[in-house]
This record gives structure tokens, C-alpha cells and sequence, in this order.
């Protein structure tokens, strides 16, 4: 487009035929932000389907629908919601959002990985259309390439968002302005800056997250009436290096660092206000990297941990741990993506003791197309008899989870598609696991 800005008219009507409209507009889409608007509509009822539509000159966009979140502290008695991570491009179709888009739920909550930074790789059914990303242009051309999926469209048009990153908005692996192959910080903030703002101008965020250079405002509360309250985590800006050269491997004296943490002292400060504040009856921590502890290595005495996950930040971990098992707040439910396969977990106050009390449950959701190596598998399996804390794992399948929330209980559906290379692949549903109000850990569903 030219480098100039251009007036957006937007509508918000009560059917999908636009034609109770009940609040109207325009606004400027901004040439600095890749001509991005971001409408935060006011004065619309809670709790209820709105649709929308944009209108530039004589052309118009295809109509949106979206739910506006229920009344503050209002009575609610049910939540349908799906949460979804890790969507490379590359390595498959975006069939489950094709099945998502049909689901009926309320709301879709996206754990990170929305767009990978690799260059073209010749051996998945479809390829990134230039090298690894650096620029500014760079990172808009690519979510620009993944907005141009009909799937993913069709769960943006269906559904509203709560979306976070993870690493690969900007690089594999990067911690704060530490990047993966040690790059001067300096450079990497520029990289930074460019991945923040280009994520900011394609996502569903309000101007509070507008990012000021390499930084920006993700983290954040959402309440759904007095049902569930949203805690969303950003692991990833304010972390310290992972310890011990990253990795799979035995745990160095690093990973016990009483410093390193994995949101920085403020956010966890942040963290531990809200669920102290919150008074809903679910409390959602949405996040990135698997928070319970997993030992890759069944033989005692050895342990492999993932340092980049929460294994790598023990004594942060066990922070929050210690503030669940003291404070208590109203069944803390943990939501995860990243390692782009599927499980289930009691968070415990000691890992290492299976008789220790079990504080949280953290749901694990498979990714939308990203690979988890085949050759993982077996490991995996065997290790789980070292780790009875995990209730379900499986590596074959991609897809999301679909999640039930009532007052009285939590129902978490692992929904698979059958190949993530056929467009037209059916989708089942893998395992569900229940929690029920007031006792943290999940049970499988007969």
C-alpha cells in the first residue's frame, strides 16, 4: 500500500446480515503500523454476539463475529473455550483450526509460536516465502503470509482472542535480550523491537500493548463474569538466560539459581496480586513452557530435564508453587503449549514426592502443526513411570483443547486431527481429563 494513512469505517451490529446496527465509526489505519487498526469498541451489552465489518472507500471486508465478555463478577454457569499453540507453516495444513472454526465455543486463547521465523524448508507441504526473518518488513510479511490461510481466517472471524507469545514471534529459544546465538544485545533488540511491533499490528491486542522499541505490555487480567479470570503470562521478555547452555541434559547448580526467573520479579509479584485479588471460581494461568517438572531419564539418580521450560528455573517455580499451596486462591488451573505434543499433570508442592499435596492442574495442548519427533515417543513413555505427577502424555497427534468450565467442574477435551498434510483430515476426540471445584488434579473421563 502507499505510505500514507487510510480512513477505516467499521460497524458493529447484532446479526450477521449487519443490519441492527448498533455502533458505528471510522478510524485511521496508520501507515507506521502497516495500516493495522485496533477498534475498541465501548457501550456494548456483556456477555452476548456481536458481528462486524470494515468498509475502506467502496470495498468491504468480510463480516467478523465476535462475544463481549460477561458483566464483572456477574453469575455465569458456563464457559466453552479452546486454547491452541504452535502453528508452523511448514510442516502441515492448518486443519484443526478448520475444525476449530466449527466448535461451539466462545472464545480461543493462542499459548505462542503464532508464526515461526525459519527460512524455506523443502521437506513439509508447503514453505516460508523468504529467509529467516530480521527486519521489520520481514516479520510483517510473514504473519501477513500465515494470515493468508482460509482456516486460520475463518477461527479469527469466528471467535474473539486472548493471544501471548512465546519464542518463535521473534527467535528460537531467546531469552529477554539474550538471543540463541548470542548476537550483541544491542543488535538482538532491534530484532526485537521489529518481532514486538509487527506481532502488535496483526493481533487482536488493545493499545495498552502497543511495544515503545524492544518493549512491550503483554502480560495482563481478563475476567469472564465471576466464573474464570485469566492470568496471561509473558515468558519469554523478561526471563533470564536459560542455565547450563540450554538443552535436554541433567540439571547444572544454575537451574536452582535463587535469581533466575522466567517472568522477571515484578510480573510474578503481578502474578501472585491477581490471584490474591481475583474471585472467581477458576483461575486460569495461560502460558507458554510446561510448568511441571518432567525427568526425561527413568533410571534413578540421572535426570534430563528441559532447561528451557520451568525444569530450567526451579526456584521460580517453586515460588509460585509455595504461593498456591499457601494462599490458596480458587482452583488454579495452568494452560500450556510449546512442546507440541499433549498432557496432563498435577502441579505438586514437592515433585520428587508423589504423597506430597497436589496444589494445580496443568493442561499441555498439542501444537496445530508444529513437529514433535517421533523418536521422542518411546522416551517419553518409558520416563513416565518416573513422574507419577503426569496423568496422560502423547506425541502422535496435532490439534487444541477444547475446555467445558462450570462451577462445579473442568473438562478438558484433547481434540486430534488425523494428519496435519491432508486438508480434509477428520478430527476425534483423544482423551478428556476432569477437574473437579475445590480438589486440584485431573482424572480421565470414562
Amino acid at each position: 500500500m502507499p505510505p500514507r494513512n487510510v480512513v477505516v469505517h467499521w460497524e458493529v451490529a447484532l446479526d450477521e446480515n449487519m443490519r441492527k446496527v448498533v455502533r458505528r465509526g471510522k478510524t485511521l489505519a496508520i501507515a507506521d503500523l502497516a495500516h493495522s487498526v485496533h477498534v475498541d469498541v465501548q457501550g456494548l451489552e456483556s456477555n452476548r454476539w456481536y458481528w462486524y465489518q470494515f468498509r475502506v472507500g467502496n470495498e468491504l471486508s468480510p463480516i467478523g463475529r465476535t462475544r463481549t465478555a460477561p458483566a464483572f463478577h456477574s453469575f455465569i454457569k458456563q464457559l466453552n473455550y479452546a486454547f491452541v499453540s504452535c502453528q508452523d507453516w511448514q510442516n502441515g495444513f492448518y486443519t484443526a483450526y478448520r475444525h476449530l472454526a466449527e466448535e461451539d465455543i466462545e472464545l480461543v486463547v493462542h499459548l505462542g509460536d503464532y508464526i515461526y521465523e525459519y527460512g524455506p524448508e523443502t521437506n513439509g507441504p508447503r514453505q516460508h516465502n523468504s529467509p529467516e526473518i530480521m527486519t521489520l518488513t520481514d516479520y510483517r510479511n510473514r504473519h501477513a503470509l500465515y494470515k493468508t490461510d482460509p482456516n486460520l481466517q475463518a477461527v479469527h472471524a469466528a471467535f474473539p482472542w486472548i493471544v501471548t507469545w512465546d519464542d518463535h514471534e521473534v527467535e528460537n529459544n531467546y531469552a529477554n535480550l539474550i538471543s540463541e546465538d548470542n548476537v550483541n544485545p544491542q543488535v538482538f533488540a532491534q530484532r526485537r523491537a521489529n518481532a514486538y511491533k509487527a506481532y502488535y499490528e496483526h493481533m487482536p491486542l488493545r493499545l495498552s500493548s502497543l511495544p515503545i522499541g524492544a518493549n512491550a505490555q503483554l502480560y495482563r487480567h481478563l475476567s469472564y463474569g465471576n466464573l474464570a479470570q485469566f492470568h496471561v503470562l509473558d515468558t519469554r521478555q523478561f526471563r533470564t538466560d536459560q542455565p547450563c547452555n540450554d538443552g535436554l541434559k541433567p540439571r547444572c547448580l544454575q537451574a536452582f539459581d535463587e535469581n533466575a526467573t522466567m517472568t522477571g520479579l515484578e510480573q510474578e509479584r503481578w502474578l501472585f496480586q491477581g490471584l490474591d485479588k481475583s474471585l472467581a471460581r477458576w483461575n486460569i494461568i495461560a502460558q507458554q513452557t510446561m510448568f511441571a517438572q518432567f525427568d526425561f531419564d527413568a533410571r534413578p539418580e540421572i535426570g534430563v530435564f528441559n532447561l528451557d521450560q520451568w525444569d530450567g528455573y526451579v526456584a521460580a517455580r517453586q515460588r509460585i508453587v509455595n504461593y498456591l499451596n499457601y494462599r490458596r486462591p480458587s482452583n488454579p488451573v495452568v494452560i500450556t503449549g510449546d512442546i507440541h505434543s499433549s498432557w496432563v499433570h498435577d502441579v505438586k508442592v514437592d515433585f520428587n514426592n508423589p504423597s506430597s499435596a497436589t496444589v494445580a492442574t496443568e493442561f499441555v495442548g498439542t501444537s496445530i502443526t508444529s513437529d514433535f519427533p517421533t523418536s521422542f515417543i518411546a522416551p517419553v513413555q518409558a520416563a513416565l513411570s518416573a513422574n507419577p505427577h503426569t496423568k496422560f502424555f502423547d506425541g502422535a497427534f496435532r490439534g487444541y483443547v477444547r475446555c467445558q468450565v462450570t462451577p462445579k467442574q473442568w473438562q478438558s477435551d484433547y481434540r486430534a486431527v488425523s494428519s496435519i498434510v491432508d486438508p480434509n483430515a477428520s478430527i476425534s476426540t483423544l482423551a478428556s481429563f476432569v477437574v473437579q471445584d475445590g480438589q486440584p488434579g485431573a482424572y480421565r473421563q470414562a
